[in-house]
């Protein structure tokens, strides 16, 4: 009976890495893949000077300025810090599936939020100083239309934390949190609505194709990212750390910070100046999201039958 129950637990710990570890490749791979899409959107929520166009534009305009490679800026810590935050967020929402399975109901969208929710708080606490800082080298040498802004100047990673961490306080490296944390609605929603719809195509024991989950979770991150875009811009604005508020931000940020920024933005471009830069997110998160998706699914798959767990993963 003991024996059981540890390899129950040996397991569950198993199946949840092997989740997680799939999680972090296959953002990696995406977003490897859809980078300079995430370099415009990032300029175009920062510099409010700079005018919205379309996105090839927008990139043709940063290559032509600073050169080709510059759509590549910040990769790697970008990167360092997605694999991260997808790898937390992945092994927290894939333990509390196993618990929840373990337990009395079937699995229903309700759940599925919560348990995002719980996993977006989670992953937000301990990776924010990471994303503050890839924010931070994302915009070095960056040529702003808004000449109130300076490119940042860091040697990397390290001296980034370092340079933070003496000039601005320690407290700063979670600049951002109170909006990030709201923002775990948008995995949230985005994993809801990813569960039902593949429990759905599903029904019946019936095979998912590539296709199938590339378009799942391409619709699910759509209607995510569309709903929390605005308080997204907001998060960019205030992790870059050159807003002038009224210096009460403190580690969690203001309630009063978020609200005069989205007043700011309206006041400024309309309201629609709070989806300012929305194409160039949705064309790269909605794509970065469905190769994701597919990339997880596959490695999971593969793994589990390398390994000789030949069942029907309820993942």
């Amino acid at each position: 009976m003991s024996d059981n129950g540890g390899s129950a637990v040996g397991l569950l710990s198993y199946e949840t890495l092997v989740h997680a570890v799939a999680g972090a490749m296959g953002s990696v791979t995406a977003m490897t893949v859809f980078f300079p899409l995430d370099t415009a959107k990032s300029r175009l929520q920062v510099d409010d000077k700079r005018k919205s166009k379309s996105t090839p534009v927008i990139l043709a305009e940063i290559a032509k300025e600073e050169g080709f490679l510059s759509l590549y800026r910040g990769w790697f810590p970008v990167i360092s810090s997605l694999c991260c935050s997808n790898f937390v967020y992945f092994y927290t929402f894939n333990t509390l599936k196993k618990v929840a399975a373990s337990g009395p109901g079937k699995p229903r969208p309700s759940k599925d939020l919560l348990m995002g929710v719980v996993a977006g708080v989670v992953n937000v606490i301990l990776t924010t100083p990471m994303w503050v800082v890839n924010t931070r080298l994302k915009l070095q040498g960056v040529r702003f239309r808004n000449e109130d802004l300076h490119p940042t100047q860091y040697r990397g990673i390290f001296d980034a934390f370092s340079q933070i961490i003496s000039n601005e306080g320690v407290g700063t490296l979670w600049n951002g949190t109170l909006p990030s944390l709201v923002l775990v609605l948008n995995p949230a929603v985005q994993f809801m609505i990813y569960e039902a719809m593949k429990r759905k195509a599903g029904r019946g024991g019936r095979k998912i194709s590539s296709a199938k989950i590339f378009l799942i979770g391409a619709v699910a991150k759509a209607i995510a990212t569309t709903a929390t875009y605005p308080l997204q811009t907001v998060q960019a604005i205030l992790r870059f750390g050159q807003y002038k508020g009224d210096g009460k931000g403190g580690l969690m940020g203001s309630l009063s910070t978020i609200f005069f920024l989205f007043m700011e933005r309206i006041k400024t471009h309309g309201f629609l100046g709070l989806y300012k830069g929305l194409e160039a997110k949705l064309l790269q998160t909605v794509l970065t999201a469905a190769l994701m998706f597919v990339v997880y699914e596959k490695i999971t798959a593969a793994t589990f039958r390398v390994m000789g767990l030949n069942k029907k993963l309820k993942h």
